[in-house]
């Protein structure tokens, strides 16, 4: 089994302050555990390509695109919202971080890999068809997936979400569009305060209160992802794989251990093995604990191995 790693360099540069939760060691800090954990010698490395105009635009507004090259500073800082900055190198930062998603689909869908793990930022799942917030730019999942219907022709594509905070910008960019499944859990009430509703058939949120342990977190991706992915049966299965809802991760209060990201991501694979050849493309969204962001992606890519 070929499981593909896709970064860039470029992904290292972006940086909104010293203090910043986002920041570029979160990157290091995988590496790190990737090479300590002899995994990094076992996986293909791909460098992430800059996504174009057309494949950003296949999710986002025209205009919205056209506003954050426009937007992107020679020098200093531009903030888009309270959270989310650019600096000189964070549309080239973001461009390769949309592109990792889509390169993740071409490999997948060419059988070249069986798998992939975009190992990016800045993350996406907050960016909205036509606004950057929550530290993201671009919604690199969703520009993945649009990718594959587009040039792929597929017609059914899950995309499964455990990040901490709820992906309201994937919700709102597929909210019409019933091809995408969108699979959800997270921390409520918590930042962005969406995705309490089940808009729509093909939207599955999952609403967790602060202190869920593994316990309530696998009753939910058992009693509600996986009836509703076995009934869609994906031709792919993308995945916004945060870390935050880890327990030494004082950004949110879920408490999931290191296995909990393993058990998810077999459970993951088992509906991608039955229903889509076992085509899965993972991008990093959040989890700012720098160590358990680390063992938290190794059990992610351990069990993408199987």
């Amino acid at each position: 089994m070929t499981i593909s790693i896709i970064s860039h360099p470029d992904c290292m540069l972006h940086e909104m302050g010293a203090h910043h939760p986002e920041c570029p060691e979160r990157l290091s800090a995988i590496n790190d555990q990737l090479l300590s954990s002899g995994l990094d010698f076992i996986l293909q490395h791909h460098d992430a390509p800059l996504a174009t105009r057309q494949q950003l635009c296949r999710a986002h507004d025209v205009k919205y695109v056209e506003s954050i090259f426009q937007k992107a500073p020679e020098e200093g800082q531009v903030w888009l919202d309270p959270d989310t900055s650019m600096n000189p190198h964070t549309l080239s930062a973001a461009l390769r971080a949309a592109g990792a998603v889509v390169l993740g689909v071409d490999l997948v869908m060419a059988g070249q890999s069986s798998a992939a793990f975009c190992n990016v930022r800045p993350p996406g799942h907050h960016a909205e068809h036509d606004k950057a917030m929550g530290f993201c730019f671009f919604n690199n999942i969703a520009v993945g997936a649009t990718h594959a219907l587009q040039v792929h022709k597929l017609k059914r594509v899950a995309i499964v979400d455990f990040d901490v905070h709820h992906g309201n910008g994937t919700e709102d960019i597929f909210r019409e569009v019933p091809e995408v499944m969108y699979c959800s859990t997270f921390q409520h009430p918590f930042y962005p305060d969406t995705g309490t509703h089940n808009t729509a058939q093909h939207i599955v949120n999952v609403p967790l209160a602060a202190g869920a342990d593994s316990q309530a977190f696998r009753t939910a991706v058992q009693s509600h992802w996986l009836p509703e992915l076995a009934s869609f049966q994906p031709e792919l299965v993308l995945i916004s794989a945060g870390f935050d809802a880890h327990i030494e991760d004082d950004m949110a209060n879920l408490k999931l251990v290191d296995q909990d990201f393993a058990w998810v991501t077999s459970e993951i694979k088992k509906i991608a093995d039955k229903y889509a050849q076992g085509r899965i493309v993972s991008a990093l969204e959040g989890g700012y604990a720098l160590s358990a962001l680390g063992r938290g992606v190794a059990a992610h890519i351990n069990a993408l191995l199987g």
